[in-house]
């Protein structure tokens, strides 16, 4: 069974990491936390880990709104990424708003949208679906 090594969280709000992160070490999520407060810094660093051949995240959790660069620039971006891992996205944000889960769905890297705030739950059905 695959185990998530690594997650990532792209989110501004640093109440909510905070909190992501108690979360993750309380559902034993992941080896590892990278976090990035918006798009463009979390794209950069992943281009240079990439070039320096460097580990990967397994798993992103994204949010929508946050400044310099928003989750759609940076799946945008992203997107035209060639990596040789496979990287899971999961958009999450407090929009219940239709259009962006539909939007959210026309990525293809995009595996799902989970409004927040993320639960344990979401957390063991991440890791579940990463198993499987």
């Amino acid at each position: 069974m695959k185990k998530i090594d690594t997650a990532c969280i792209i989110d501004d709000d640093e109440i909510y990491i905070f909190a992501v992160k108690r979360l993750i070490q309380k559902n034993d999520f992941c080896n590892n936390v990278i976090v990035y407060n918006n798009g463009k810094d979390a794209l950069e660093k992943i281009k240079h880990l990439i070039s320096s051949n460097e580990n990967l995240p397994d798993v992103i959790l994204l949010d929508i709104n946050m400044p310099i660069m928003d989750g759609w620039q940076f799946l945008d971006e992203f997107t035209s990424i060639k990596t040789e891992k496979e990287i899971t996205i999961y958009m999450v944000s407090s929009s219940i708003n239709p259009t962006d889960v539909e939007r959210a769905k026309s990525y293809k890297r995009v595996s799902n949208y989970i409004v927040k705030p993320i639960s344990g739950e979401d957390l063991c059905e991440i890791k579940r679906s990463f198993a499987a």
